[in-house]
């Protein structure tokens, strides 16, 4: 067996290793920088409910025993499916979804819920650079939209996008984000559509990089702004993959305690 090779004393041709940067940055704030690195998870599981099972009673029950268990949550009615509940949870730990809203999931009684894993999404939230409340919009912003009364209909959906898009320069891209990003500002100053935008890089079975939760008073904008966002150069070049889309009306919320 061949000895082990040294480690290289430094400075002999090694080239420096890049300095790996995790903090998410906003826009300046009054003349300072804003930089935290602190972010939301968020996670999408839809189930379908057992034979002999009343749907809205097991709405409720997992509602209750998430909540009960530590997790901020809202369950959803699945719109597309009698049977179907979907289930959101968010906290900046993401053990959370191991340590405490599995073992919630898998004490109901009636049965084992049977997992869509196809509708399974999970996502961070994450800066841009031009945040002017960094910290709102990381942490605040995505769990009081989902939990508000006024606005029980969402649609989350995952998408990729093709890599022709990583290799344009950064004016480019910045140019196509914006076209994207003012029609959805829209939609929100009318109270139309409000949405939550989460990374999935690495976190997402199908390779998809973002979660997009639109969520509303009424179903039809949610539905309107996903067809006027397909006349957008980002999404009729360089989307080349979205959904399967979840469509459901919020049942149960309950903020951690």
């Amino acid at each position: 067996m061949s000895e082990p090779t040294p480690p290289r004393p430094a400075g002999h041709g090694e080239p420096e290793l890049p300095r790996v940067e995790t903090h998410e940055r906003g826009a300046p704030r009054d003349g300072q920088p804003q930089e935290m690195n602190r972010r939301l998870f968020m996670q999408l599981l839809v189930f379908r409910c057992p034979a002999g099972t009343a749907p809205a009673g097991l709405t409720l029950s997992l509602g209750r025993a998430v909540h009960e268990a530590g997790a901020s949550v809202v369950v959803y009615e699945d719109v597309n499916d009698p049977r179907s509940l979907g289930l959101l949870t968010w906290s900046e730990d993401p053990a959370v979804f191991v340590d405490r809203v599995r073992p919630a999931v898998n004490s109901l009684e009636g049965g084992p819920l049977d997992l869509r894993g196809d509708f399974t999404m999970l996502g961070r939230t994450y800066s841009t650079g031009y945040e002017s409340d960094l910290e709102y919009w990381l942490l605040q912003r995505p769990a009081q939209t989902v939990l508000n009364p006024d606005w029980p209909w969402a649609v989350w959906y995952p998408l990729r996008r093709s890599g022709a898009f990583a290799r344009l320069e950064g004016r480019e891209q910045g140019a196509i984000l914006r076209e994207h990003g003012q029609i959805g500002r829209a939609y929100g100053a009318q109270d139309l559509a409000h949405d939550i935008r989460l990374a999935c890089h690495g976190l997402d079975a199908r390779d998809n990089e973002f979660v997009i939760g639109l969520v509303g008073k009424e179903l039809y904008p949610l539905s309107h702004v996903v067809q006027s966002m397909r006349k957008t150069r980002q999404t009729s070049e360089f989307i080349s993959q979205m959904g399967p889309f979840f469509i459901g009306r919020a049942a149960f919320r309950a903020a951690a305690r």
